[in-house]
């Protein structure tokens, strides 16, 4: 296991992109390199989808290791994890109010273009998406499900974006929820 160093050195912010057929272990293999890397384990987000292992993950590492974790995480590729590195993580967050999307409709082609056309076209920002399909209770119809986590730019209002969204929900043939996610 390794320790953090007593080192005053500077930790550098560095995000991870992995990609695996699933598998059990392919979240060791990088957490080992990481920590043998003195590398501290930050935010990670991770899911199995289609029999395929996806994850990003938000690490901090002494800038002097930033190389050595990248080559390692590279021989990983041996193991058939690929996994790509993203050093240039000084991009500041974005700011403004912050709300919960949810659609639930029909599943058919074009639902996730369309409502992110919308909140691209208001520069709305997403910081987290989930998205499935299923079948609906009452019948054979495949029903769509989205969650997101969006931020909207100032002066943007939550009942501006409602109404621009609320202007297609037909067309999309969804249900818009939009609400702030405190609860107001």
């Amino acid at each position: 296991m390794a320790q953090k160093s007593g080192s005053s050195e500077k930790l550098f912010d560095v995000v991870l992109i992995a990609i695996a057929r699933d598998r059990s272990g392919v979240v060791e293999s990088i957490a080992k390199v990481v920590a043998d890397q003195s590398g501290n384990w930050v935010d990670s987000s991770m899911a199995r989808l289609g029999g395929e292992f996806a994850g990003i993950v938000r690490v901090e590492v002494p800038k002097s290791h930033v190389g050595k974790l990248e080559k390692a995480l590279a021989g990983l590729a041996k193991d058939d994890i690929d996994v790509t590195v993203h050093t240039d993580t000084t991009h500041a967050a974005p700011s403004g109010q912050h709300a919960r999307l949810e659609l639930t409709g029909l599943d058919h082609v074009g639902i996730v273009l369309e409502i992110t056309h919308i909140l691209a076209e208001n520069e709305v920002s997403i910081d987290e998406l989930k998205t499935t399909v299923s079948r609906g209770s009452m019948g054979a119809e495949p029903m769509f499900y989205a969650q997101a986590d969006i931020v909207l730019p100032e002066p943007l209002g939550i009942d501006d974006l409602r109404e621009a969204l609320e202007q297609i929900a037909g067309d999309v043939m969804v249900d818009v929820e939009l609400a702030d996610p405190g609860g107001a």
